[in-house]
Formats: C-alpha cells, sequence, structure tokens
C-alpha cells in the first residue's frame, strides 16, 4: 500500500510561535524563566510606591497597630474507655506510697509529740484521774508506745492499699459502662507555645 497524499509538512515544524503557557516575553529576553511575582519589587527610596522592573504593585508592609499573638491550636478528645488491668496498676502503686507515706508521718509525729511532752503530761493526767489508791491508773505512754503506733498505722496503711485497688478497678469498670450509653468525658487540649 502506498501514500498517495504526497509528502506534506507537519505542523510543528511550520509554527514558530510561542508554545502554549510561555510567556512571549521570554523568547525576546532570551534570560532564565522568572515566575511572576505576587508583590512588585521594593521602591528605591525617593520614590514611594513607583514601579520596579518594568511592573506595578503595590509593596506588603506590616500593620504596625496589630498585635500578633500566636495561634493555639485546640483538639477535643473524648476518653472512650479506661483500661481495668492499668487503672488497678497504677491505683495500686499509688495506694502504696500513700500507705509508706501515712506510716513515716504517724512515727514523725509521734516523736515531735514524745519530745514535747506532750505523752507525758496528758498521761500523767489520765492517771491521777483513773488511779485510785490500790492502782496507779491507765498509763497512757505504755499503750501508745512507738512500736505500738506503727504497727496499727501499718495495718490501716496495708487496709488503705487494698480498698484503693479495689475501689478504682471497680471504678474503672462502671465509666467503662457509663462511656458506653453516654459516650465518655470529653477533653479539650490546647497546645502549649
Amino acid at each position: 500500500m502506498t501514500d498517495t497524499r504526497g509528502q506534506q509538512p507537519s505542523s510543528y515544524e511550520t509554527y514558530n510561535g510561542p508554545l502554549p503557557g510561555e510567556r512571549a516575553g521570554a523568547q525576546q529576553q532570551g534570560g532564565a524563566y522568572h515566575p511572576p511575582q505576587a508583590y512588585g519589587a521594593p521602591a528605591p527610596a525617593g520614590r514611594p510606591g513607583g514601579t520596579a522592573g518594568g511592573q506595578t504593585g503595590a509593596v506588603r508592609r506590616p500593620r504596625t497597630g496589630a498585635r500578633t499573638t500566636p495561634r493555639t491550636r485546640k483538639a477535643r478528645l473524648r476518653v472512650a474507655k479506661a483500661d481495668p488491668w492499668s487503672v488497678m496498676k497504677v491505683s495500686f502503686l499509688l495506694s502504696i506510697a500513700l500507705g509508706i507515706c501515712t506510716v513515716v508521718a504517724a512515727a514523725v509525729l509521734w516523736m515531735v509529740m514524745d519530745a514535747m511532752g506532750v505523752f507525758s503530761t496528758v498521761g500523767g493526767t489520765i492517771s491521777e484521774a483513773t488511779g485510785s489508791n490500790e492502782s496507779n491508773g491507765f498509763d497512757l505512754q505504755s499503750f501508745l508506745s512507738l512500736p505500738r503506733v506503727l504497727m496499727f498505722t501499718s495495718v490501716i496503711a496495708v487496709i488503705d492499699v487494698v480498698l484503693m485497688t479495689a475501689l478504682a478497678t471497680l471504678g474503672a469498670f462502671i465509666y467503662n459502662l457509663s462511656a458506653g450509653f453516654v459516650g465518655g468525658v470529653e477533653l479539650t487540649l490546647a497546645e502549649d507555645e
């Protein structure tokens, strides 16, 4: 099969104009392509708001009276579920720390009160009030000795550890049930600048 149309010039060989998307001035200047600017170049010192490079445009100047405050990003989150296992671990450790603080505070308080003479003064008054000719009365100093006070405080601290851990875990289960109905607690978190 032969082509009977003969040789025809292609359209790209005969067109000598600028391609679509090219500036007409880019071929005339013969330099590198410069994208259009949103604002013209600043005017020389003697001409306010003049032209620079053949372009007319406003010079962007900052506002002097406006105070610029940084925008703080905020996120609104919802606590949908509290893991009971993690709540139990955290509450157990916190209740142990609270129990140790209770024992130490009781020991320090006992030592301070003993150094001030509270036990001897109050104990003498109680023994005189409860005493008779046959007996000396109630001895407060032997009843409130340091080992007895520390043992009583330790028992209270152990009970506190068990109760706080159990109540916090039960509270996590109750929160999960109620969050299923109402959606949970909503928190708004802000980014610190």
